[in-house]
């Protein structure tokens, strides 16, 4: 009796879910990885921002990033880059904040209106 045609329809059906459940595990565990990646890359941004930025130049960035988030993230960038390749010597105070933030700003589009 243990095997009857719907018995082993049965366990096919459940091997199959099984299998499912698997692949689901997989690429489950595979976003979990990278999650875990981008957080520890975030780690290490941070400290890299809190080595080499004093409190008011960070809190000038946070200000920034707050309003314009691209640019933001722009500027963390180019701080990081600066520090990884040594250029940065001491702290970025708040007066060479705005110098950097001067610089990478995209160039505002000035219009002219004539009337006529």
């Amino acid at each position: 009796m243990s095997g009857s045609p719907d018995e082993e329809k049965l366990e096919e059906l459940r091997q199959k879910k099984m299998e499912q459940l698997q692949e689901q595990a997989d690429s489950q565990g595979g976003e979990a990885s990278q999650e875990a990646a981008q957080q520890q890359a975030e780690a290490q941004k941070k400290a890299v921002l809190r080595q080499h930025l004093t409190d008011d130049a960070r809190k000038r960035l946070n200000t920034v990033k707050m309003s314009k988030p691209d640019f933001g993230e722009q500027v963390e960038r180019q701080v990081v880059t600066l520090a990884r390749s040594g250029r940065i010597q001491g702290k970025i105070d708040d007066q060479k904040m705005k110098q950097l933030l001067q610089e990478l700003k995209p160039d505002s589009k000035s219009f002219d209106i004539k009337r006529r």
